[in-house]
């Protein structure tokens, strides 16, 4: 019987292996060995696809005439910087002692591409190859993997699509860029004022940069719209009541197009009207009085859009900043694999969840949570939760702590402190009760007009004490950030509990004494800027952005790029000058070279700047990754669709178009 070779991702991932392999290893140039093991890695790809010129020599020059590319078998190269790294795995694959590869690379679609473009460029026959797949660094986790790796076919339609999706951004990218860069490339250097510029575009790109333009339209021809509420003073023994004027049903401006929605008018004129007409001080009549309990349960676990978008918000970093703390925290075997898109987890997982618990009390912090936890019981329940559903997860189960590794805390940065630190209070949170309100409504009548007032109160903390973020201590801040600590800030919550203490002892057909009504201005909001967080939700739920219901419904679950990629989008739309990263606020905004290519594009490939075509490419990936369509489907539909646009292209001019776009929107960016 040969050897095993066990091949990681990183070094830093195949030396956690070789720690659980039970070998003596020594450290050799690129891998260990020891008696009955070998372990090695792949520092990320070693293996590319080759560009155009590779095929023939002609590509080297960009002309619309040799365009669509499409290959009828794909080439490959070896990545120059990583030539020594592919040698030694390459090598030691196909050494005839090594009769089994254990293929260790990340759990997931990217980390399957990474071993199967290696296998490929090495040709290697004849072993017996399997997969591990989990879920955490840990020592069982990594043991459990090894113990239950399958067979790596079993892994095939992963494969293929792994291989279709770079395919994919390969075609479009290549071809769409080379062609559009060809045609109205000189226009954009023209409008920029550079000698010479290229035009990028991609599948996934050019759909989130056009979200982000068509945001900043949308705030660019917002209109603001001025209204004017109603609203009276009340005396109670425990103060001054607010009450607000409704038309409702019987109002004598129940329906009126002086109305702006029901709670206010389109002028200041009518609102004033109405107040002379009902008059102050006067006596209106408690219609009724209602006492409702809410509950808000614990928020769903972090899968890591949601989690980045946390980050955004309470650190203002970028979603690739956030991957790359979560990235080494996994590393440090201080929580579950990052890059998943599930909110749950799955019952094995339930079933082991102490363990996960127990070595949490290690942190001082969340050592009382901890205990309460484990003295309820509650934990044993987990199954039967809205947080466990074998059904919500595809690769890999939300994000959560493993509970080991506490002492590499001391060595880490203190934001990764924090993170983890957040993802730790979102785990503890859903062992604990939901937070309860009483909400407390109030309406009274004045003649034939109708005022409203409504309280809420918090009654049980329940899960909210364990979101009490030890590094906003101090800082004023409060409680974060689910939703529900906002509305029990200790200035809602003191006005509050006095409104409630001044209505407890009212009555319905009580009288209650109206002293003065103001007259309150606002104005509408323009939609918000997306932010580096935001626009990574927006991306994963791309399928809310699409109108056409059944199509909605098809691409549930599929959004625009993946969790591995997501950020590394947005990385690189910013890195080309297509869109503007405010670091302090992270909030995003095209930028002129951005929004003229959002012009270019949409006259010539629309539908890359859709989210129905993004999301239904996805779609269709994971149709393939789970057996429901072949590679060769896929295929057919993609080279006809590249095929298509790239004759549309070739058969349009929009140049006079797009200059005088640019004349339109340059003064926007001159201002700035």
């Amino acid at each position: 019987m040969g050897k095993s070779l066990f091949i990681a991702e990183k070094p830093s991932v195949g030396r956690e292996f070789a720690k659980v392999i039970e070998d003596r290893f020594s450290n050799r140039d690129g891998y260990m060995e020891g008696g009955e093991n070998i372990v090695t890695w792949c520092v990320g790809h070693l293996v590319t696809m080759c560009l155009p010129d590779e095929y023939d020599e002609k590509y080297k020059r960009w002309r619309i005439e040799d365009l669509p590319f499409i290959p009828a078998e794909y080439k490959y190269q070896i990545i120059a910087s990583a030539k020594k790294q592919y040698r030694i795995v390459s090598g030691l694959m196909n050494r005839e002692d090594v009769s089994t590869i254990y293929v260790c690379t990340d759990s997931g679609r990217e980390g399957e591409y990474i071993y199967r473009l290696v296998e490929q460029m090495a040709g290697t026959k004849g072993k017996e190859r399997k997969r591990v797949w989990i879920d955490s660094q840990t020592e069982e986790e990594i043991r459990r993997g090894i113990r239950e790796a399958k067979d790596l076919s079993a892994y095939d339609h992963l494969s293929d699509a792994a291989y279709l999706r770079a395919k994919s951004d390969y075609l479009m990218g290549i071809n769409f860029s080379r062609m559009l860069t060809c045609k109205y490339g000189y226009v954009l250097a023209d409008a920029m004022q550079e000698k010479r510029t290229s035009i990028r575009v991609g599948r996934v790109m050019t759909c989130v940069q056009g979200m982000v333009v068509r945001r900043e339209r949308e705030i660019r021809d917002f209109v603001k719209t001025p209204f004017y509420r109603l609203i009276a003073h009340a005396a109670l023994h425990g103060g001054d009541l607010l009450l607000e004027w409704r038309a409702a049903a019987g109002s004598a401006y129940e329906g009126s197009p002086r109305l702006y929605k029901e709670s206010g008018f389109c002028s200041r004129s009518d609102a004033e009207t109405l107040a002379e007409s009902l008059g102050a001080p006067a006596d209106g009549t408690v219609q009724s009085i209602t006492k409702k309990k809410e509950k808000k349960n614990p928020p769903l676990l972090y899968n890591l859009a949601e989690l980045q978008n946390e980050c955004s918000k309470l650190f203002k970093i970028s979603p690739a900043e956030t991957l790359q703390v979560v990235q080494e925290l996994y590393e440090k075997k201080l929580v579950t694999y990052p890059r998943t898109d599930a909110r749950v987890l799955s019952t094995a997982v339930a079933k082991e969840i102490r363990r996960n618990l127990t070595g949490l009390e290690q942190i001082p912090g969340m050592q009382p949570f901890v205990r309460e936890i484990l003295e309820d019981g509650g934990y044993q329940n987990l199954a039967k939760t809205r947080y466990v559903n074998d059904r919500q997860i595809t690769d890999h189960y939300a994000i959560i702590p493993t509970g080991q590794g506490i002492g590499g805390l001391k060595s880490m940065s203190v934001r990764a402190v924090r993170i983890y630190e957040v993802i730790v209070r979102r785990f503890l949170a859903i062992f604990y009760p939901a937070a309860e309100y009483e909400k407390i409504s109030l309406s009274v009548s004045l003649g034939r007009e109708s005022f409203f007032a409504n309280a809420k109160y918090l009654k049980k903390e329940g899960y909210l004490k364990v979101m009490d973020y030890s590094f906003r201590k101090g800082r004023g801040e409060g409680k974060e950030s689910d939703g529900a600590a906002e509305e029990d800030s200790a200035e809602n919550g003191d006005k509050n509990e006095a409104l409630r203490k001044a209505l407890s002892g009212i009555k319905k057909g009580d009288a209650l004494r109206f002293d003065s009504f103001e007259i309150k201005e606002g104005e509408t909001s323009p939609p918000k800027r997306y932010n580096s967080g935001s626009i990574i939700l927006a991306m994963e739920n791309a399928g809310q952005l699409i109108e056409d219901e059944e199509l909605r419904a098809q691409i549930k679950g599929s959004g625009i790029g993946t969790s591995a990629t997501r950020a590394e989008i947005l990385k690189k739309l910013i890195d080309d000058g297509y869109l503007d990263l405010n670091k302090k606020t992270q909030v995003i905004t095209p930028t002129l070279k951005g929004e003229l290519i959002n012009d270019i594009v949409y006259c010539s490939v629309q539908s890359l700047l859709n989210p129905e075509l993004t999301a239904s490419w996805e779609k269709g990936l994971t149709y393939v990754t789970e057996g429901e369509i072949t590679s060769d489907e896929y295929m057919e539909k993609l080279v006809g669709f590249v095929s298509s646009r790239a004759k549309r292209i070739s058969g349009s001019d929009y140049r006079a178009f797009l200059r005088d776009r640019c004349r339109q929107i340059r003064p926007f960016y001159t201002t700035k």
